[in-house]
């Protein structure tokens, strides 16, 4: 039998959790709706243990019939996302939380509870419909009885984009996790998490811990260290004069300023309309702190995010590519792309930050289980 911890991962999307988690777990099953991102999870992983399909059509019977350490779900984002409309969880993407939800109690009921359960979303989640999207999935983890935490976690420690995420953890009775009192950071407990945990139920609050860990930045690379700088698709200088132009004037002031300076940089931006003096105004906002901003779908033109190049005192500009979105997600350098720009930049829009989910396997996961292992044997 195999000593790996082993999981299920549910909207698996290209498999970055999986990644994330290692070779020390064991995948049983996988699953998701989406054909591109199922034909890149069978091109880097084989398909062996991937359903694709939609999740309402997958039952207790489905499920592989051994108790499982780890079931992660990182289930759609479109509707609580603060760049969206606000559906909260009743829309139909959403809605997929609930057939998620729905096989974790057909693993109770079959004394097969997974030992941690992982829920990955957007920050938005916390204030989606005031708060009370957020208090039903801490409720139901708790009335099933696991302890259970949150915490936003954002991808900039360990990768050059600007990416945070809110994680729901549940941990079954016998593991014990690293716990404070009181939140243990700013950066993991931002004021929105404090002020949904302190509307949660009694309940919920009986069974709710703060995570009692946070990642240190770990990140040895800027946004020029991951760009491809001798790409072939530059802006010609007029587009690129263009796009300048749009930027607010003291984005156009520090630009400048590097320029003058000489210094070899990389930008990103992304093209908003913005309301100025009553009008609506095209600006294209930009960061030059290293960092590129997050990641996002495909969906319309203003979602694909820009690349500034400066050095020798010239700016140069084009579109982000996938491989450089994919190593925003911390994905290594052989893992195989679509071949459609779209369907790559939709697979990492969508994704989990890989470094995230290893920071919280080592730190958190492995441990508390390896800690209730432990205690088993004694």
């Amino acid at each position: 039998m195999s000593s790996k911890k082993t999981f299920l991962e549910f909207f698996a999307g290209g498999g970055m959790a999986r990644l994330g988690l290692g070779d020390a777990w064991r995948c049983l099953l996988a699953n998701d709706l989406d054909p591109q991102k199922c034909a890149s999870y069978r091109t880097n992983f084989g398909g062996d243990d991937l359903i694709e399909g939609d999740i309402a059509q997958i039952s207790g019977s489905d499920l592989p019939r051994e108790r499982v350490d780890l079931v992660w779900g990182s289930f759609p984002c479109q509707d609580l996302s603060l760049a969206g409309a606000r559906g909260g969880m009743s829309a139909r993407r959403s809605g997929a939380f609930f057939p998620f939800w729905s096989l974790i109690e057909a693993l109770i009921a079959e004394r097969r509870a997974p030992r941690i359960i992982a829920i990955e979303n957007v920050s938005g989640l916390l204030t989606s419909n005031g708060g009370r999207d957020f208090a039903c999935v801490i409720e139901l983890m708790a009335e099933a009885g696991y302890a259970v935490t949150a915490a936003t976690l954002d991808a900039k420690h360990f990768t050059p984009q600007s990416r945070p995420r809110l994680f729901i953890l549940g941990f079954a009775p016998g593991l014990t996790p690293p716990k404070a009192a009181s939140p243990f950071s700013e950066d993991t407990a931002p004021t929105a998490l404090a002020a949904a945990q302190a509307q949660l139920s009694k309940t919920a609050k009986a069974q709710w811990f703060w995570l009692g860990a946070a990642p240190r930045l770990s990140r040895n690379a800027r946004l020029s260290d991951i760009i491809d700088w001798d790409a072939p698709d530059w802006h010609s200088r007029e587009q690129t004069e263009k796009l300048i132009a749009m930027m607010a004037p003291h984005q156009r002031a520090r630009l400048d300023n590097i320029v003058k300076h000489g210094a070899r940089r990389a930008g990103a931006a992304f093209r908003r309309t913005r309301i100025e003096n009553g009008e609506p105004v095209q600006r294209v906002e930009a960061r030059f702190d290293g960092l590129a901003g997050c990641l996002r779908t495909p969906a319309g033109g203003s979602s694909r995010q820009i690349v500034f190049a400066i050095e020798n005192s010239d700016v140069r500009s084009r579109l982000l590519s996938p491989r450089e979105a994919a190593r925003l997600m911390g994905l290594p350098e052989e893992y195989i792309l679509p071949q459609s720009t779209n369907a790559a930049l939709k697979l990492c829009g969508d994704g989990v930050a890989v470094p995230v989910v290893r920071w919280l396997a080592e730190t958190v996961f492995e441990p508390a289980l390896a800690g209730a292992k432990a205690r088993r044997a004694a």
